[in-house]
């Protein structure tokens, strides 16, 4: 029974890994590791990057060998996975780094349609003073409660729905934050530091591609690991 377990895990996992040169699997737990944790360096294979002035992955993310992925934040832009997930538990690490000024930054999940800042997508946002809260960009659907929803034409980004978040539990500068995200039919939710502050319901369930984005501010990120959720 215990190989048969394994067995399907493993299979899970590789139906959705990003590549298989930069990707761990715990076949126990069918967790994939989007970023390496260690020993690799440099090496980003599995994700491509769309930036503004024509800029290279290169010039913007760069990875440690403590598996901590730094980005300078400019040109805008972000780093994306080169498949498309529907449902699943994504897990990550963010900071801002140690003397630098927090800012902007965001990740993006069921992203669809062409690369353009910003893409239709679900962002679980991290801004300073607003992680947690979740934004339907360029007409992404989604619903939560009344008294924290609202929605706005912008004349480039297009309709925008906002959920904000139930409490403000991110961490100084400089200390780490762990986001948890499931992505569950219909229903995303978000946990910051083990806390639930959100909950958006009646999303668009399309399968799409996890964006880390760029967005003028140094942020850091590391441990990004992912368990696929298949549905019947």
């Amino acid at each position: 029974m215990r190989v048969a377990l394994a067995t399907l895990a493993l299979f899970a996992c590789s139906a959705f890994v990003v590549a298989s040169s930069v990707t761990a699997e715990d076949s126990s737990a069918g967790v994939c590791q989007l970023i390496p944790a260690g020993g690799k360096a440099g090496s980003l294979d599995g994700w491509k990057s769309y930036h503004q002035d024509g800029a290279q992955t290169a010039d913007v993310w760069s990875l440690n060998d403590d598996g901590v992925l730094h980005c300078k934040g400019s040109p805008l832009g972000y780093l994306y996975t080169e498949k498309g997930y529907g449902n699943f538990v994504l897990e990550l690490d963010w900071r801002w780094p140690p003397g630098k000024e927090p800012g902007k930054g965001g990740v993006l999940i069921r992203t669809t349609g062409p690369d353009k800042i910003w893409p239709k997508s679900l962002e679980a946002q991290i801004n300073v003073g607003d992680a947690g809260d979740f934004w339907g960009l360029d007409g992404f659907q989604l619903d939560g409660p009344a008294d924290r929803k609202k929605s706005l034409e912008h004349p480039q980004f297009g309709k925008l729905t906002n959920v904000k978040k139930s409490a403000l539990v991110e961490r100084p500068a400089g200390q780490w934050n762990q986001y948890k995200i499931v992505a569950d039919g219909d229903t995303v939710t978000l946990e910051i530091n083990g806390q639930t502050v959100n909950r958006a319901t009646a999303c668009e369930t399309a399968p799409g591609k996890i964006l880390l984005t760029a967005e003028g501010t140094a942020i850091e990120f590391r441990n990004v690991r992912l368990r696929p959720r298949d549905k019947p």
